[in-house]
């Protein structure tokens, strides 16, 4: 009797011991992580390289490392891909899908379709028009007629313009072109005497400017309406021997080159050569940021934890003239929020890279997020 009352007791305690170890391996289990899947699309130039930076460096952020589990997929200029690509990533699990779209509407039926499956789909950027999704983006309209109008008042309503858009049958493009386009129209002494599209990246800007040149000269050229461009416009300028206050106006992207030129001549910028240097070329000089994305994906996970979200947010439209350009010194985020918004070429060695990476809102990221995928600390 006692030996079977001991084996009894020794099973009890077997089980309790299970009991209490499996209750602890069941707290120190790691948190279920969201598969968030990030889709891109066209990525050759700056703008989309430095976006995927900052959105894999939210990914990693302490906040956030715990929570997401992210995966890219790159489709190109090319909407069925990229619309095969999104059904893969519902099939697959997906929680949530960021994306930069290549068509405002052609990702319409693979977007419903996630949401019918509650999928979230947040786009940045580039908009897309299905009513399901949620979008993130400046005012692009704005950012062209703002542009454009800056450019009218410098040439005084007169002049010839050159045009070079950026990638075709995207929201951004058609609505920066439309409103710029709409203010020239208001002006029958600015003629449009060249257009091409320059799919926001400095190579292919000069390759469309030495084509207009072939046939132009940059004394017939009174001013540049430029999504991305401005700093090579003004580099081959200066190539062609002009002198700095001979620089055209040109209205356009927040590259960091671009930036830099627009300083006073004679700032310190440390590692400057001379056309990555201060020379008060006349400048306006808009963004869409490039923390858009990353924004993006903290909100989805906003969503994806219970919390509500705006359909649509719209973010503040950067705009720097010469009179606003400031020298970041360090490039600290303490430094970004206090307004400085352009950086030594020391630092930012590419002059295409994008210089409006400071947000409020997104404090988890900064200079190293852009440039090399790092969180702040």
């Amino acid at each position: 009797m006692r030996l079977r009352l001991r084996h009894v007791l020794s099973a009890a305690l077997s089980c309790l011991a299970l009991a209490v170890s499996g209750g602890a391996w069941a707290q120190a289990a790691p948190p279920k992580k969201f598969k968030i899947a990030l889709s891109m699309s066209y990525i050759g130039n700056d703008w989309q390289a430095e976006a995927a930076n900052m959105i894999k460096a939210m990914a990693a952020h302490p906040s956030m490392a715990n929570k997401v589990d992210l995966q890219v997929q790159v489709a190109g200029p090319d909407a069925q891909r990229q619309i095969q690509q999104i059904n893969a990533m519902v099939q697959g699990g997906a929680d949530a899908i960021v994306v930069f779209p290549i068509s405002p509407t052609a990702l319409n039926q693979v977007i419903r379709n996630a949401c019918k499956r509650n999928v979230l789909v947040i786009a940045y950027d580039g908009e897309v028009t299905e009513p399901c999704a949620y979008n993130v983006s400046i005012d692009q309209e704005e950012a062209g007629r703002v542009t454009a109008e800056w450019l009218v008042e410098k040439l005084k309503g007169r002049g010839s313009v050159v045009m070079l858009t950026g990638v075709p049958g995207t929201s951004v493009d058609e609505a920066r072109t439309r409103a710029a386009k709409q203010v020239f129209a208001r002006y029958p002494d600015i003629r449009v005497v060249a257009e091409a599209p320059g799919m926001w990246s400095q190579a292919v800007a000069r390759t469309e400017l030495s084509k207009i040149l072939a046939t132009q000269s940059w004394d017939r050229i009174d001013g540049l309406w430029l999504q991305v461009g401005c700093y090579t416009a003004n580099t081959m300028q200066i190539e062609a021997g002009r002198k700095p206050d001979q620089l055209r106006p040109c209205a356009g992207e927040g590259s960091n080159g671009g930036r830099v030129q627009m300083l006073a001549a004679g700032t310190a910028a440390a590692g400057a050569n001379s056309t990555y240097a201060p020379m008060a070329a006349p400048r306006i000089s808009y963004a869409s940021p490039p923390y858009s994305g990353a924004l993006a994906l903290k909100i989805a996970v906003r969503k994806l934890e219970g919390g509500e979200i705006p359909q649509r947010v719209t973010l503040p439209l950067p705009v720097v003239t010469n009179e606003t350009v400031r020298l970041c010194k360090e490039g600290t985020w303490k430094e970004m929020a206090d307004g400085c918004n352009a950086f030594m070429p020391s630092v930012v060695t590419n002059p295409g890279w994008f210089a409006s990476i400071f947000s409020k809102e997104t404090p988890e990221i900064g200079l190293q997020a852009a440039l090399a995928s790092q969180p702040e600390p």
